[in-house]
């Protein structure tokens, strides 16, 4: 398999596309620890599907936005695991409301979540890539943080960071053969999807040029294609999976 005898660190990996994520770098190969905060019940259900696949797991709640918990999961996963080689950053809030009605508290946790939880898990393992000079990262980001998004300001400056994140550590690692890439997901069925507003979601729909919702495992099947060799070629990217929805 691809990713036989790799570890990997998946963050928000106990619902959507994170889940989705964990499970498709088992099936490749990869043994895969699972940060969770809230869902303790899924990250231990996912973890149960991975080791049945004859890969292993850990499920390590940490909150993504403390600085201390990241690198303490990173620490965790390499005395169990040995090593990491893979982090795959997925961990992510919607906090929505227009500009003017925005609260600081709203935009500091979207920023604190979706942001600076993604710094923190690469600041933790980029000295351990370096050192064993090679891994791979793959951020998700979103088409929002392309283009912007009515009542999503915190949201869409939180996923256009992560652009710039992902292009200034593609840089920074390259010459430890490290490659740093994003995914940019459009409209998938996910629990957060399923919270929006039904006006917003037809909305969305009819800007999808192949008329449907994306699904969580075509999102994972691009992450596991990034984090293989295949694409060793390919760095500093932003990839969309969005149906046509942003062109």
């Amino acid at each position: 398999m691809e990713l036989d005898g790799k570890n990997a660190i998946v963050t928000g990996a106990s619902l959507g596309i994170g889940s989705a994520v964990a499970l498709d770098l088992a099936k490749n190969g990869a043994n895969v620890a699972i940060n969770y905060r809230k869902h303790d019940t899924e990250a231990n259900a996912i973890c149960a599907e991975i080791i049945k696949m004859g890969r292993r797991a850990i499920a390590v709640r940490a909150d993504v936005a403390n600085f201390k918990d990241a690198q303490a999961m990173v620490d965790q996963v390499v005395k169990e695991f040995g090593s990491v080689d893979i982090l795959v950053n997925n961990a992510g809030v919607n906090r929505d409301a227009v500009i003017w009605k925005m609260t600081e508290e709203q935009w500091d946790e979207a920023l604190a979540i979706n942001l600076k939880g993604y710094f923190n898990y690469i600041r933790a393992v980029a000295p351990l890539l370096k050192e064993q000079n090679s891994g791979k990262i793959v951020n998700i980001t979103s088409i929002n943080g392309m283009r912007g998004k009515f009542g999503q300001s915190n949201y869409s400056a939180a996923k256009a960071g992560i652009i710039g994140l992902t292009k200034t550590v593609a840089r920074e690692l390259a010459k430890s053969n490290v490659n740093c890439n994003a995914v940019a997901p459009g409209l998938i069925e996910t629990e957060m999807m399923k919270a929006l507003p039904e006006e917003a979601k037809q909305k969305a729909m009819t800007e999808i040029l192949l008329g449907r919702m994306g699904a969580p495992e075509e999102v994972a099947a691009l992450v596991t294609f990034l984090c293989t060799e295949k694409a060793r070629h390919i760095t500093g990217e932003v990839i969309k999976v969005d149906g046509g929805q942003y062109i």
